[in-house]
């Protein structure tokens, strides 16, 4: 892994980079000359990593869609050309939360906002790289295409969040089969147990959260989030993108990801299809 690309004069989108993975990655490819889209939740978070790097700053709360909407048309103002599109925001919820859009809030916010900005930004990709931040919870999850909102049982965060992150192995490994041959690649990745503010509005959870990654099990588990940024970076910056096309990445080790779903293909296009018919978008690919 030695040998990688200097980024001078490309375009890199990334969401969630106003703290953790987003942020440390920001500053791993603005080093290699990227130009580099912020995109955070909170105006003063969001500016402050911007103006560290000279670089541009966008709003979007994914918990809405049309802010992801409005997003999508900043980002095409500003860049008709983006060459690398970091789906990296993320969140998890603890209660069972409904948004103004009808939808479960931590899938929304994980999955379905990441895949609607992916569509909407295609006029700009043309050959992307696609960079999903996934998570080694998929290897516990199971999506059932009648229930993706999680409305049926009992509301287990864990489970919710693994479904999620499931969700973007998924798309991923779709996106890739949909787009070969046009020289837009994507893959995912797990950045690791990232010692950051992750677990910050996650209430109890969250507190277990913190306290677990400032044990010494913690400590000795969990990554910074720089070390977190490495796969990001590494999936970004490898010359032949089109041999990580619908990778899946634990850290920096390439791995087949977990379960039965991710090997189903007709299971991966037909969550593909419902969820643009949810998301009332034409598929690109």
């Amino acid at each position: 892994m030695a040998e990688t690309l200097r980024l001078d004069g490309r375009v890199v989108v990334i969401t969630g980079a106003s703290a953790g993975v987003g942020a440390a990655a920001a500053r791993r490819l603005s080093r290699l000359g990227a130009t580099v889209a912020i995109v955070g939740r909170s105006p003063e978070k969001t500016a402050a990593v911007a103006e560290k790097l000279g670089a541009q700053s966008f709003l979007a709360d994914f918990s809405k869609l049309d802010e992801v909407r409005r997003l999508a048309a900043e980002l095409l103002a500003r860049h008709p050309v983006i060459d690398i599109l970091a789906n990296n925001a993320g969140l998890q919820a603890t209660k069972r939360s409904t948004t103004v859009d009808g939808h479960e809030l931590t899938f929304q916010a994980n999955y379905l906002a990441p895949v609607l900005l992916t569509h909407l930004l295609a006029p700009a990709l043309g050959t992307a790289r696609v960079i999903s931040t996934a998570s080694a919870a998929h290897s516990w999850a199971k999506l059932d295409l009648d229930d993706l909102n999680s409305a049926r049982g009992r509301f287990r965060s864990t489970n919710v969040y693994g479904r999620s992150k499931l969700g973007n192995v998924l798309f991923t490994q779709e996106l890739a089969r949909r787009a070969a041959g046009s020289g837009l690649t994507a893959s995912s990745f797990h950045p690791g147990l990232v010692a950051s503010d992750f677990f910050r509005n996650d209430g109890v959870f969250g507190l277990f959260g913190k306290v677990m990654i400032n044990s010494p099990l913690g400590r000795w588990m969990a990554v910074s989030p720089d070390q977190g940024a490495a796969p990001l970076e590494h999936l970004a910056t490898t010359p032949d993108a089109e041999s990580v096309n619908g990778a899946y990445f634990h850290l920096l080790e390439r791995q087949p990801p977990k379960g039965r779903q991710p090997h189903d293909p007709e299971f991966g296009r037909e969550l593909w299809e419902r969820t643009v018919k949810i998301l009332g978008v034409d598929p690109v690919w």
